[in-house]
């Protein structure tokens, strides 16, 4: 699937994502470094949502470690968007995403690419496995590829 763009079919879970002024660049449309922060907010929000996080007191969390981004048109503010969110490859401790980003209502990705989460301990920030209710949530969305 890497020379192809993604559909909304590929992905198991959507998040809406809200542009701001702020992530328009001086050419016009959203800057390539805020795709990154959509995909930390679509991963995220997911966990939150699906696998009961607390980002501020579990004892176990997920860090970035690698994202990769493939762009396909421009978006820009005030448009509204979404992010498909899948798991293209669960490990012990390591997820691998698939995000794309898509306009409001349209079939093919503005832009794709992936997000790895490394699950880490809160106070050591050792890598440690996958809490049992988030490898749940993370299953819930994963897919083939």
């Amino acid at each position: 699937m890497k020379d192809e763009i993604p559909s909304r079919a590929d992905y198991r879970h959507f998040v809406p994502i809200t542009t701001r002024w702020a992530d328009n660049d001086v050419y016009g449309h959203v800057n390539n470094v805020t795709y990154y922060a959509y995909f930390d907010t679509a991963a995220n929000r997911y966990l939150i949502d699906a696998g009961g996080l607390d980002i501020h007191a579990d004892p176990v969390f997920g860090i970035v470690v690698e994202s990769q981004c493939r762009y396909h048109a421009a978006v820009a503010f005030p448009e509204a968007l979404e992010a498909g969110v899948r798991v293209d490859r669960l490990g012990n401790r390591a997820v691998t995403y698939g995000i794309g980003i898509f306009r409001e209502g349209e079939d093919t990705a503005a832009a794709h690419g992936h997000f790895v989460h490394v699950f880490v301990e809160r106070d050591s920030r050792r890598p440690t496995p996958i809490p049992d209710k988030i490898r749940r949530a993370l299953e819930a969305i994963r897919v083939d590829v």
